[in-house]
């Protein structure tokens, strides 16, 4: 016969919600490693090295939960109120179109004793201590708030109401948002869509962060304006039988729309070089993919060539561009391989 006690644990199990246990704003990255490849985090000079944060009181880990659901991993500033970067496991889009003023904020960042880990509506009229609220970005001529994490990126309409937190938001110049860098987002998850597949299942790994200005430059006196933003993406092309991968980053400056700039598509290497940023490098499957950028191989079908172009950029090397039409609606960003030249 069944004790008591037995049957008191029974009912107890049956009635509590399998949800995490942990907090959202976590110790370590590590706790929401669901998000990174492999479970390792970028490294970031000065803040993430090793896996270890830098500065604890300051840089703060977020499981960014959402109805129970942990969505994708932001690291944020404290200090200068903005994310330094997020993480998310791509898995496609699903459907549905989120409000696009339906802001929240993390409850832990004010209290750490706070016990629900699910982000919140953020009060309109409020003055956080320790990250951007609303009033932040209102009438902010010339500025947009700009997300890491793209709303188009979450998986289905929840994954994409959850990247509506200002924790997941900079302060982006309006034109920069809506030129260059919006057709990166679509053009990067244009190719997630086609060639990030594992076995019928769309599966890629996505980083994006914004790296600060020295200069005291702020959003109403508060907010950090971030000189740059960068996205490194990577994934397993099953079709093709290799990891694929590559990055972008862009000055956060005004742009003339009627110009159609775009960003140069570079590799892992080059965004190590560049800025510092070592996304997926450390990873065992993934030595092949930092040395590599996206092919025309990798191009979708609806990407024709117009035009290749060769650029003699060493004496003994050639970078070859190709231009591709749109993706489906617009210009997409050149594609590049780079023959003979290692990166890691």
């Amino acid at each position: 016969m069944m004790s008591m006690k037995m049957w008191y644990l029974l009912l107890l199990g049956a009635f509590l919600p399998i949800v995490p246990t942990e907090a959202e704003v976590v110790k370590s990255v590590a706790d929401c490693g669901q998000f990174l490849l492999e479970a390792k985090p970028p490294q970031v000079p000065g803040i993430l090295e090793g896996g270890k944060i830098t500065d604890q009181n300051r840089y703060k880990p977020i499981c960014q939960t959402y109805k129970d659901e942990r969505k994708f991993l932001t690291l944020y500033d404290t200090k200068n109120r903005i994310p330094v970067f997020s993480a998310l496991k791509y898995r496609g889009e699903g459907g549905g179109k989120p409000p696009s003023d339906e802001w929240m904020i993390e409850p832990q960042l004010e209290n750490e004793e706070d016990k629900n880990k699910n982000m919140l509506d953020v009060e309109r009229d409020r003055t956080y201590n320790n990250q951007a609220g609303d009033n932040d970005y209102k009438d902010q001529k010339g500025f947009t708030r700009g997300h890491l994490i793209a709303s188009s990126y979450g998986f289905q309409i929840s994954g994409k109401m959850s990247t509506y937190t200002l924790t997941n938001i900079v302060p982006q110049q309006k034109t920069f948002n809506e030129g260059s860098w919006y057709k990166m987002e679509k053009c990067v998850k244009c190719i997630m869509d086609r060639h990030c597949t594992n076995n019928g299942v769309t599966e890629a790994y996505v980083v994006t962060g914004a790296q600060p200005n020295n200069n005291n430059k702020q959003l109403n006196n508060r907010v950090n304006i971030p000189d740059t933003l960068w996205s490194a993406f990577c994934c397993f092309d099953s079709k093709k039988k290799k990891w694929i991968a590559n990055a972008h980053w862009g000055n956060n400056d005004p742009e003339i729309l009627s110009e159609k700039k775009t960003l140069p598509t570079k590799t892992l290497g080059e965004l190590k070089q560049q800025l510092g940023i070592e996304c997926f490098m450390k990873h065992s499957v993934l030595r092949l993919c930092s040395s590599q950028t996206l092919t025309t191989a990798h191009a979708p079908a609806l990407l024709q060539p117009l035009r290749p172009i060769s650029i003699k950029i060493f004496p003994f090397h050639t970078q070859h561009l190709v231009h591709y039409m749109p993706c489906p609606a617009f210009i997409c960003l050149a594609l590049h391989h780079v023959f003979g030249v290692l990166t890691v």
